[in-house]
């Protein structure tokens, strides 16, 4: 089974929203063999990332760029 990780940083109503919105649609009618996980950028590991097919990542835009929970994120697992 494939597995989809969804790493967030969701700090505002309208980010949670928009997260939940995304992990309602991996559970939409027709799509089958996919397992969904989901974590807090701040939660995720290396073995979370190595573990999964493929990413979403959900952010706010801060300043026209990613938030540092997400950016720390990717600090700590690229290697």
């Amino acid at each position: 089974m494939a597995r989809l990780l969804i790493v967030h940083h969701t700090p505002s109503p309208a980010t949670h929203a928009m997260f939940e919105a995304v992990r309602d649609g991996t559970r939409a009618d027709g799509i089958e063999g996919v397992e969904v996980v989901a974590t807090a950028a701040l939660a995720t590991t290396v073995p979370d990332v190595l573990a999964a097919d493929a990413y979403l990542l959900g952010t706010p835009a801060n300043l026209g760029t990613m938030s540092g929970a997400l950016k720390h994120c990717f600090d700590t697992i690229y290697y």
